[in-house]
């Protein structure tokens, strides 16, 4: 199984089993797993076996050792039948007329057919029982029907050249597949863990509990992801998050396993089993999306369903018709039949998507840019409007408290102040926890707590019950006077967002947050602009808040004060007359997320809810990969579109050939196997990189 047009084959026997619940194919090393009761796994062994293919049982993916092994058994077979090939050519040229030669180059011609080709008629041969035609039946027909008319030399020519080049042909779409899959080895398998007796050991990292500490010394790779609990030192992050500048790290900050170590020696508590860390989930969530078709992929399958047929239909009408019709020898009217059947293949025209999109994907995630399917790394080049959130998105989203002010008379400040750190301390919205770090003292004890998303939150401290909000919150209560107006709106022209503490009858005290814009904010807004991109502002924050960061990044278009499902009705509104992407990291962006053609979430900082939400998702928080993601789509679509121009025309221009002109089966091998390598190998291109898809 090496080829897309098998993995369909096998599909189709085995998703009519009532006991298959599910199917993950694995092309580079030719594996299957079947989600089924082990009492069902005879007729599944059986189904597979009836189409040809021989199969071994295995308790895991085999080793990439035992993979290329293999590979170089079957290159050195190959390379043999391809030998013994251009031996019956050469009986065949130096004694064409002498029948003792024919005898011996007829059973040499044999050896190379039967070393090249046995698989593929045994494949062939179960697909033309079963009524289906594909790339193996063709060749199978080709190949015999040219032996038995008397071309045994081209015959063993053609089959020895075309194995090798489908062996070629497995080989780079192995290196599309695996570009991803080899980011694993950037992770070590032994770290070093402090003992309970305070030494310390070099483990195997699979074996490693969460919560035990490691340590990293400079130059040496992290094998687990982890908070910094001691030391100093700057971490390259860029084969998980595709930063290229070193992250400082200290304690209190996150690191990832595949991550280096520049400088320091850093401790770290481990915070993910070796299976569950960002570099394993990253791995994991692409080959899940190779797993999807993209649309052209679809499309593609598709045309190759009905293609086929009909060649082999018209190869045959030319076999049994152009006799009649053109006075052609039988002989030759056969023979340009045959090379049709072998210029008909569809091997080029089915290979070329999958590997461009998986190409495309390997190409994003080693960015940074997790794109969980090939129907997101397409739908990005169609959006006309990016809806983008305020806080974590376009700002930092780590506010600081800027000022405060108790505005009730009588009200001690402490008391004021130490109630305020009480609530905010119990929430963990951004604006809240600015609050709390802000302010000096020990919470105190809150009862009945409770959060309104969008609003704020309230609670009961010493009997008293309180609430904690934004100004959106505090007027729909009716506790907004004149007077506290204008002096909201004084920090509001100033960008920052308010949070009110309020009892049930008055506002008791005000507290001014202030967030900062992220550097790559403005550029990414310029960036979509140059790509024809309209960016809108979705905030539950104040306008005058909004507005004064939308100013900041360029944005004209700006929503505020906005609820989650508000932002949800924007976006379904948006997305009936454009294609609308949506760009956020919070629980209440995820509604948005789903809805959106293509959510993109802000994956290092970003909720767990928002990241299973999302499309996309930007493993550094960096804004330009949502212009870089569209860029690299609008790429990726083009190099799809090129690839099958480039495997039909080609098969075009030797048709007419093959029925008008001289072309042999030498000719139709190599156009059909020239034009899969090409469109490989073109597909392969993306593998350059997201920088360079730049337009």
């Amino acid at each position: 199984m090496d080829c897309p047009t098998e993995e369909g084959q096998i599909r189709r026997a085995l998703e009519h089993l009532p006991e298959v619940r599910g199917l993950r194919f694995d092309l580079p090393v030719r594996a299957l797993s079947v989600d089924t009761p082990l009492s069902s796994w005879e007729p599944v062994i059986a189904a597979i076996n009836s189409l040809g293919f021989k199969t071994e049982t295995l308790s895991a993916p085999p080793p990439a050792e035992d993979t290329a092994k293999a590979q170089r058994v079957e290159l050195t077979r190959l390379v043999a039948a391809l030998l013994v090939a251009i031996a019956a050519e050469l009986i065949h040229f130096l004694a064409p007329e002498t029948t003792v030669w024919k005898a011996v180059g007829m059973p040499v011609a044999a050896v190379a057919i039967a070393l090249s080709g046995l698989s593929v008629f045994k494949k062939g041969l179960s697909s033309l029982f079963r009524g289906r035609l594909n790339i193996n039946a063709l060749m199978s027909v080709a190949v015999a029907g040219a032996f038995f008319i008397g071309q045994w030399p081209e015959a063993a020519m053609v089959m020895a050249l075309y194995s090798l080049a489908e062996l070629i042909e497995a080989r780079s779409v192995e290196r599309a597949r695996n570009a991803i899959t080899g980011l694993l080895a950037l992770s070590p398998p032994q770290v070093e863990v402090r003992l309970p007796d305070g030494a310390w050991s070099s483990v195997d990292a699979k074996s490693v509990a969460v919560g035990a500490t490691a340590r990293v010394k400079p130059g040496e790779r992290f094998a687990l992801d982890g908070r910094v609990t001691a030391g100093q030192g700057a971490v390259d992050q860029s084969p998980v998050t595709g930063e290229s500048i070193p992250v400082d790290k200290s304690p209190g900050d996150n690191v990832f396993a595949g991550t280096i170590n520049q400088s320091g020696s850093l401790e770290f508590e481990v915070t993910k089993p070796a299976a569950d860390t960002v570099l394993a989930r990253i791995i994991h969530a692409v080959e899940e999306a190779q797993g999807q078709r993209a649309p052209t992929q679809r499309f593609v399958d598709k045309f190759a369903a009905i293609y086929t047929p009909a060649i082999f239909v018209l190869a045959l009408a030319v076999a049994l018709g152009t006799p009649f019709l053109m006075g052609w020898p039988w002989m030759t009217a056969v023979y340009k039949a045959l090379v049709l059947l072998v210029i008909a293949c569809p091997c080029a025209l089915v290979i070329s998507t999958p590997v461009t999109v998986v190409s495309g994907l390997a190409a994003a995630a080693r960015h940074g840019i997790l794109i969980k399917g090939g129907v997101y790394l397409e739908e990005a080049r169609k959006l006309k409007v990016v809806a983008l959130d305020k806080t974590g998105t376009l700002t930092e989203g780590k506010p600081r408290l800027v000022a405060n002010s108790v505005l009730l008379q009588g009200l001690p400040e402490a008391d004021a102040l130490r109630i305020a750190k009480s609530l905010a301390s119990r929430s963990d919205h951004p604006v809240s926890k600015a609050v709390a770090t802000g302010l000096e003292g020990e919470a105190l004890p809150v009862d009945d707590f409770g959060a309104d998303i969008g609003r704020g939150v309230h609670g009961a401290v010493d009997g008293h019950k309180y609430i904690l909000g934004n100004h959106r919150w505090i007027h729909e209560r009716g506790l907004c006077s004149a007077e506290l107006e204008v002096r909201l709106e004084e920090h509001e022209a100033l960008g920052r967002t308010l949070s009110l503490l309020a009892d049930e009858e008055r506002v008791l005290a005000l507290f001014a947050v202030a967030d900062t814009v992220k550097e790559t904010s403005k550029q990414a807004v310029a960036d979509l602009n140059a790509l024809g991109v309209r960016s809108i502002m979705l905030t539950g924050d104040n306008p005058s808040t909004a507005k004064a960061i939308a100013g900041q990044v360029g944005i004209d278009d700006v929503r505020a004060n906005l609820l989650p499902e508000d932002k949800l009705k924007v976006i379904s509104e948006l997305g009936q007359t454009h294609q609308t992407g949506m760009v956020g990291d919070g629980v209440n962006d995820s509604p948005s997320l789903a809805a959106a053609a293509v959510g993109f979430s802000m994956g290092g900082a970003g909720t767990d809810t928002a990241k299973e939400a999302a499309d996309v998702l930007v493993m550094n928080d960096d804004l330009r990969k949502v212009p870089e993601t569209i860029r690299l789509s609008k790429r990726t679509y083009a190099v799809l579109w090129q690839n099958i121009i480039l495997a039909l025309g080609i098969k075009a221009i030797f048709f007419v050939l093959a029925v008008f002109g001289s072309a042999t089966m030498w000719m139709a091998v190599f156009a059909d196997m020239g034009a899969s390598l090409l469109v490989v190998f073109n597909g392969l291109r993306l593998l350059g990189g997201v920088e360079k898809s730049r337009t």
